[in-house]
């Protein structure tokens, strides 16, 4: 349950908060909004790769408690390991958009 929330706190630091700062940035490009984007990147690695852990920890944490294994357990454990995936893809996604973003507003700014 903890995954959900985290996921939200990814998009919208990830999402909402660097793809904001960015489109600020290309709109009025100053050298303020740019050191701003550099930590919002950071904290949205960070957010990506805490509710993945999260993900993956409360992943082993049930095949932990699985007493017998069978396919459909194993399909099971594949199925939560992959959306361990998510908030990472999520926020590189995002991340890369943002970049291209600043990118242009470089562009402008020269």
């Amino acid at each position: 349950m903890i995954g959900i929330y985290l996921m939200g706190f990814v998009i919208l630091v990830g999402g909402v908060g660097v793809l904001g700062m960015a489109i600020a940035y290309a709109i009025r490009p100053t050298e303020h909004k740019l050191m701003l984007m550099r930590p919002l990147s950071l904290a949205a690695i960070f957010a990506a790769i805490c509710s993945s852990s999260f993900g993956f920890a409360t992943v082993l944490q049930g095949a932990g408690a699985t007493p017998e294994w069978n396919a459909h357990s194993v399909g099971l454990a594949l199925m939560g390991l992959s959306e361990c995936f998510i908030a990472p893809a999520a926020a590189f996604a995002f991340l890369a958009v943002a970049w291209l973003v600043v990118a242009l507003g470089m562009r402008r700014q020269a």
